[in-house]
């Protein structure tokens, strides 16, 4: 019986960025996985493509790949997909509710923006954010009991598929220090604890704390495999400041495989040859990693 050789989708992004650098570099690379086929979306030069600045040329490129990477994937073409950087702005000229990759891809998947579950992972931090691309005043908003333990246990199942039989989950206080006792805002007790007596009563114990020290004890202590944030820059700040270079964006909640690198276009040094493409590979490699795993499941 001849042997299927899964094939993997990687987008370049903008090309205006430095997407095609950090892809090929990753191709070369002799930490790439074995076993796998890699294939690279939005490849264009010419008119139109200049690197470190952005045209209407590039983001159509770039958007087009996306569509025919998550088509790639729910068709069964692609066993996964691995997504260059992208200037929002950028494509949401050209499709105008486009906020980002991770709510296009449940769109793509037919799912609402919601089930779609974005994770920065690296092994010095993981972290889940319960909103992602929305001003601070409409995560706050978003925010609510079942959306943190919606994202609370879809991130516990992702540490379990990764081999941690029993995640330690951290929950980052929304207002400072927890909103000691409701003197500076009422979340923490009105959104929060609803959350933990759910996850306590299904036995998934959630450590709650106040944002300014939890990371320290997730990093330094390793007292976490995870922190389960509000809102999109509580999560990345502290997980760029530790892993920049090599941490993985990965989307939970989508019934296809997407990571991507935790970096932006990088217009200022696209096409100088300078761009680190550790986040890239790290992305490729978990993708590959997690083929793997949904492929010894469906076996089992």
């Amino acid at each position: 019986m001849k042997k299927i050789i899964p094939t993997i989708a990687i987008t370049l992004g903008d090309s205006a960025g430095i997407g095609s650098e950090v892809v090929a570099k990753t191709l070369r690379d002799p930490r790439l996985p074995k076993g796998f086929r890699f294939e690279v979306l939005g490849a264009k030069s010419g008119k139109g493509i200049h690197p470190g600045k952005l045209t209407r040329t590039s983001a159509r490129v770039a958007l087009k790949a996306l569509h025919e990477a998550a088509q790639g994937c729910l068709s069964g073409r692609f066993a996964a997909m691995v997504t260059g950087p992208v200037q929002k702005e950028s494509i949401a000229q050209l499709q105008r509710d486009f906020i980002g990759q991770t709510e296009f891809l449940a769109r793509a998947c037919g799912l609402p923006d919601e089930e779609a579950v974005m994770v920065l992972t690296d092994p010095k931090l993981t972290v889940a954010l319960c909103t992602n691309h929305c001003s601070l005043r409409d995560a706050i908003k978003r925010l609510t009991t079942e959306r943190i333990v919606y994202v609370t246990k879809i991130t516990r199942q992702f540490l379990q598929q990764r081999g941690i039989a029993k995640p330690r989950l951290a929950f980052a206080g929304i207002n400072p220090h927890e909103s000691e006792g409701e003197m500076f805002g009422h979340e923490d007790i009105r959104i929060v604890h609803p959350a933990w007596e759910i996850l306590a009563k299904e036995k998934i114990p959630l450590v709650r704390g106040p944002a300014d020290t939890i990371f320290y004890y997730a990093v330094r202590k390793k007292a976490f495999d995870a922190v389960i944030c509000a809102y999109h820059d509580q999560g990345l700040i502290p997980f760029k400041l530790v892993a920049f270079a090599t941490g993985v964006n990965v989307t939970l909640g989508l019934p296809i495989i997407r990571t991507s690198p935790d970096h932006g276009t990088a217009l200022e040094i696209a096409g100088k040859g300078i761009a680190d493409h550790r986040s890239m590979l790290a992305a490729v490699r978990l993708a590959c990693q997690l083929v793997l795993k949904s492929k010894n499941r469906l076996d089992e």
